[in-house]
């Protein structure tokens, strides 16, 4: 195969794909429940737990007590 044709190898920079990497503590009974979700579902902890989040920020409600004011 001649040089010119061949496809050049494209390398994305890290942290450029529009996701960030944070950290945070999650239990080991939590942990293991994800462990066993990922075996069963063929997916990544990490996968599992942004579909987990997405669903819950766009499904939480928010209860306040009657005389709370919401901040604008």
């Amino acid at each position: 195969m001649n040089d010119s044709n061949r496809e050049p190898l494209k390398i994305k920079i890290r942290g450029e794909d529009g996701y960030r990497v944070t950290t945070i503590r999650i239990s080991e009974g939590i942990i293991c429940r994800l462990d066993r979700l990922a075996d069963e579902t063929h997916r990544s902890r990490n996968e599992l737990i942004n579909i987990m989040l997405e669903y819950a920020i766009n499904n939480i409600v928010i209860e306040r007590l009657p005389n709370q004011k919401v901040k604008e």
